[in-house]
């Protein structure tokens, strides 16, 4: 094990961990050569067992024969840095969840066809910039069937740090790509589900929305929703009953009831 104490701040080679921000970890010229932080024992297991490659690992010294002693074990020879509690929270600039962050190389992005091949229900998430609603929608779509994601350029990246921890782990279970439009979804036999409030929207029960064999559901922010043109594309309009004069919830929170409702 290549175990590495700490002794300064500008220690060479912490750079992955304090000084590099998200756009820059991510390399959006060249994915396959970035890198992403996973935070948590429980989150890197999973994105280990997907199959996801660690390039470095720092640890508080308590976890290194603690919670996190089966990770050690298991990610070789990169390097694992360690210190107390109090010293990691002033190099990353936060107080560590469990304790454990790992810096993992990205993957290329899968092609469309390839993701959408067996797909029955997928989810688009169109223009949703907050890390918290992205991890939570992948969370959701792990747990209630969704074969795969797809993400507009205009979305924010799944593998930032705090949309996979929030996701714990769903990011590295459920495949998913970048996409243009929801449009595409009809090259791939898919009949798509704007989400949407509007004089023509159906009711999330309506059975006509779950005899689809194939349906993509397109969600877009709670604030200005989905855009007009994306709307007219879609098959369906599609609104969430909703009582006490409500109407809206919280993207994240719809895409789970939808999610639910639309299983197969």
């Amino acid at each position: 094990m290549n175990i590495i104490e700490i002794s300064s701040l500008q220690q060479a080679g912490l750079e992955v961990f304090s000084t590099l921000t998200e756009a820059q970890l991510r390399m959006e010229l060249e994915p396959e050569k970035g890198l992403f932080i996973a935070e948590s024992p429980k989150v890197i297991r999973v994105a280990l067992d997907a199959g996801w490659e660690p390039t470095a690992l720092l640890c508080e010294s308590k976890h290194i024969t603690g919670d996190a002693a089966d990770i050690v074990e298991r990610v070789g020879e990169i390097p694992i840095y360690t210190g107390d509690r109090e010293l990691l929270a002033q190099l990353t600039g936060y107080t560590l969840t469990r304790g454990v962050l790992c810096a993992m190389r990205r993957k290329p992005f899968p092609a469309i066809a390839d993701v959408l091949k067996d797909a029955r229900r997928v989810v688009v998430i169109e223009a949703v910039t907050d890390t918290t609603n992205i991890g939570a929608i992948f969370r959701s779509a792990a747990a209630l069937g969704i074969d795969a994601v797809l993400l507009t350029r205009d979305t924010c990246d799944p593998l930032n740090r705090r949309a996979v921890r929030v996701s714990m782990g769903s990011v590295f279970l459920v495949p998913w790509t970048w996409i243009d439009s929801a449009k595409t979804l009809h090259d791939y036999g898919f009949k798509t589900a704007a989400m949407a409030l509007s004089e023509n929207s159906i009711s999330l029960d309506n059975p006509q929305l779950k005899a689809e064999q194939r349906l993509a559901v397109i969600m877009g922010t709670e604030g200005d929703g989905l855009p007009q043109k994306t709307i007219t594309e879609a098959d369906y309009t599609v609104k969430i009953p909703m009582a006490h004069g409500v109407d809206s919830l919280n993207v994240a929170a719809a895409a789970a009831v939808t999610f639910w409702e639309l299983r197969h």
